[in-house]
């Protein structure tokens, strides 16, 4: 009854363990969690379904090994018929297609005023000087329509606060 039982767990843990690792690739990419948890679940199972732990071992370094193997043949694979290609953005964002890079040169906005044209919360467009301008706040919210003065310019990233138009 027992033998039964421990087979069964074991398959259960390697499942669960293969599972998280397909969790892992198309669900939650990027955190590692559920990867990590399948690697060690897997191995678990593994080691759950062998007879002694040498022989668990010889199988997880093989597996290993020929994991390798297969990696370094994919790479070469895929540099040898050019796949990388469909698998990476080749476009290059170039001037003459439309795309510019951030205007420089903002530091004259400093200290000058202006309206919020959006409701900054906390960024949105200003008009300061009779220009359009990407502006963000200290994180407050600024309503549209409010008087806005340029705090400081921190290369492309224009600073602004609320001031009040009557104290002046």
């Amino acid at each position: 009854m027992f033998s039964q039982l421990h087979t069964w767990i074991a398959v259960l843990v390697l499942l669960l363990g293969i599972i998280a690792l397909i969790v892992e690739i198309f669900v939650l990419p990027g955190f590692g969690v559920a990867g990590v948890a399948g690697v060690i679940l897997v191995g678990w199972g593994i080691f759950l379904m062998a007879v002694d732990v040498t022989q668990a071992t010889t199988a997880l370094v093989w597996a290993l090994a020929i994991t390798v193997v297969f990696i370094f043949a994919g790479v070469k694979l895929f540099n040898k018929l050019n796949l990388w290609k469909r698998l990476t953005l080749d476009t290059k964002q170039k001037n003459d297609q439309g795309y510019v890079a951030p205007r420089e040169g903002l530091a004259v906005y400093a200290g000058k005023k202006g309206t919020a044209l959006t409701p900054l919360r906390p960024s949105g467009t200003a008009e300061i000087s009779g220009e359009r301008l990407d502006v963000v706040t200290e994180g407050n919210f600024i309503p549209s329509g409010a008087p806005v003065e340029v705090v400081r310019v921190e290369g492309t990233r224009v600073v602004v606060k609320g001031y009040n138009k009557t104290r002046e």
